[in-house]
């Protein structure tokens, strides 16, 4: 079984940066994909930034050129967040899809972290 547990979010004032790192437990055979989601009050939940087994990267219009994914290694990514703005304002989940050792590929997902973006 694999678990994801979040860390780094938090009230920050607009332009000002936060670092989301998102780490799995369990033993991992290999990794599709790894990325972030965010929802907001009232709104779906939506795609923030993906980073694909190739190395290739995946950004919403609304972050690229602010918000940059990292992998650091099969179990670990983290994403960079700059120029904040109030609308980033959301719970953000981390988003894994992999295949753990013995069992078939899934999606797995974090439980969550705050970010709040103060104007």
């Amino acid at each position: 079984q694999v678990q994801l547990v979040e860390s780094g979010g938090g009230l920050v004032q607009a332009g000002g940066s936060l670092r989301l790192s998102c780490a799995a437990s369990g033993i991992i055979s290999s990794v599709s994909y790894m990325g972030w989601y965010r929802q907001a009050p009232g709104k779906q939940r939506e795609l923030v930034a993906r980073i694909n087994s190739d190395g290739s990267t995946n950004y919403a219009v609304s972050v690229k050129g602010r918000f940059t994914i990292s992998r650091d290694n099969a179990k670990k990514t983290a994403l960079q967040m700059d120029s904040l703005k109030p609308e980033d304002t959301a719970v953000y989940y981390c988003n894994f899809r992999v295949k753990p050792s013995f069992m078939a590929e899934a999606e797995y997902w974090g439980q969550g972290t705050q970010v709040t973006v103060s104007s």
